[in-house]
């Protein structure tokens, strides 16, 4: 019954209906309906690491600040996690339904995880429009608490860390698509 009341509000916002609406916490908080129960809100945003990883295809370094002005799903994952395989088409889902200048599904392949590796598990999976970064040395996800895979943060717009998401998620839900399309309405 809750997640029917839902849907209305996920069509309004990817309608962009409401473009300027300031969602507050407890607003989001009950937007939550199964998986997404485990997605926990900060009640104050939190910096993140500044810590360069390696950006696919020997393309050079990126950090996390380069995503500024978006609102960033960021999901640390790894090869050989049975559930990072599990949730990565739903990632993909999203960041084709709502992928682009305000929103970014970014995946960092976190410790020993190959790039031909990495590579085999993309193909595998069918994954065709996310990012295949990495941070081989676990620095970036030592630096922001990653205990544990997969782990997936949203950032808001500064680059500031928002709501934290422990173990693999429906990421394809209603509960999630209707989440981030608030948070992608925020302006």
């Amino acid at each position: 019954m809750r997640l029917l009341r839902l849907i209305p509000l996920y069509i309004a916002l990817s309608l962009g209906a409401n473009a300027a609406l300031a969602i507050d916490l407890p607003t989001l908080e009950a937007m939550r309906v199964g998986d997404m129960k485990k997605l926990n809100f900060h009640s104050e945003p939190k910096p993140v690491s500044d810590k360069e990883f390696f950006l696919a295809d020997d393309a050079g370094t990126g950090t996390l600040a380069e995503y500024k002005g978006k609102i960033v799903l960021l999901n640390f994952w790894a090869t050989w996690c049975a559930p990072c395989r599990a949730e990565m088409p739903m990632l993909e889902e999203l960041q084709v339904e709502l992928g682009g200048d305000d929103f970014e599904v970014v995946t960092l392949a976190t410790g020993r995880n190959s790039p031909a590796g990495i590579v085999k598990f993309f193909e595998e999976a069918g994954i065709a429009n996310l990012p295949r970064h990495q941070d081989p040395k676990q620095a970036l996800a030592r630096e922001m608490a990653v205990l544990g895979l997969p782990i997936t943060v949203i950032l808001d717009r500064e680059g500031r860390e928002i709501a934290r998401l422990r173990g693999d998620a429906e990421w394809d839900s209603d509960s999630a698509k209707a989440i981030l399309s608030a948070l992608i309405a925020e302006q």
